[in-house]
């Protein structure tokens, strides 16, 4: 309560500050995460419509079942992932829980090790704008994405899940997406309205969040006289973007710069994981493999990175 009290009066007594940083967030939910997410979160639900997991999933099996032992169909959300970055992992991984193409243990693992930033965000905010290097930001990059599959590797043996030994067939992949398609009894106008409102609520969810975020790491700034390091990491901690912006402006090297910058973006900052925790909140999947995976995440991104950068 008293909590909500000083927010309160924070609001009303520093509106400029507030409304800046909500400017901010809009700013960033507009330029970045919608044009980003938007069109992969639309392209998923379609997919998933017209059997591209069942097709994804064939082929991928021996693979993920191998390296990760867990069920073929995870490759879809990992390959989603990469592409799209998160909290795309958790929307995609909660469509697959409720239709049944995963269990919850399986959920719940892929969660842990397809936790990727946008591509674009890393090669073109961060490298661009905030460090003004390509070359790091395509370090950061690989840090990231490699420490994933490792966080993979690792957990490899956590509710591994029943492995089928299968062949590798194209033409069952084939047939598998053609009876899915054939077999679904949705128009494609109605899928379209679905995906388009699925899509447009979790955007408005994030937007949401990082909002509120946004919102305390400036009352935190306003009231703390903090370095502006600690400032970056507290922001960072809090809000992954604004986290990064402050971390941009430290009077250090680009290559310690991209040093904390994977550590942020890795963890991802209270924000994501509230995104996360929003979205698979009406399901069994379990949120503590995740957070225990991105605490790992964070220091496997920062030391290969800095090994990255000593060769």
């Amino acid at each position: 309560m008293i909590c909500l009290i000083v927010c309160g009066y924070e609001i009303l007594s520093e509106s400029k500050t507030i409304m800046d940083a909500v400017n901010f967030s809009l700013n960033i939910w507009i330029n970045n995460i919608f044009p980003s997410l938007f069109p992969f979160f639309v392209l998923s639900e379609i997919l998933i419509n017209y059997g591209f997991i069942e097709l994804i999933g064939e082929l991928f099996k021996p693979l993920f079942e191998k390296l990760f032992k867990i069920n073929g169909n995870a490759a879809f959300i990992f390959i989603m992932s990469l592409i799209s970055g998160t909290p795309g992992n958790a929307k995609y991984t909660r469509e697959l829980y409720l239709q049944n193409k995963l269990n919850k243990d399986e959920a719940s693992k892929i969660l842990m090790f397809s936790h990727f930033t946008n591509p674009l965000f890393i090669l073109g905010t961060i490298s661009i704008t905030f460090l003004n290097d390509k070359k790091l930001g395509i370090i950061i990059m690989i840090s990231e994405y490699l420490s994933n599959i490792i966080i993979g590797l690792l957990f490899r043996n956590y509710k591994p899940s029943k492995i089928t030994n299968d062949n590798f067939s194209i033409k069952k992949a084939i047939l598998q997406m053609h009876y899915k398609r054939i077999n679904n009894n949705n128009k494609f106008g109605t899928i379209i309205t679905n995906s388009l409102v699925n899509s447009i609520n979790t955007l408005l969810l994030i937007l949401g969040v990082i909002t509120t975020f946004l919102i305390i790491s400036t009352i935190i700034d306003n009231n703390f006289q903090l370095s502006l390091l600690n400032k970056s990491l507290i922001s960072g901690f809090l809000e992954m973007t604004q986290g990064l912006k402050h971390i941009s402006l430290l009077n250090v090297s680009n290559n310690y710069k991209a040093l904390l910058i994977c550590l942020v973006i890795s963890f991802g900052g209270l924000s994501v994981h509230t995104q996360v925790l929003s979205i698979i909140s009406d399901t069994e999947i379990k949120y503590n493999p995740f957070l225990i995976a991105r605490i790992i995440h964070a220091c496997l991104s920062f030391l290969i990175c800095y090994i990255i950068l000593m060769l």
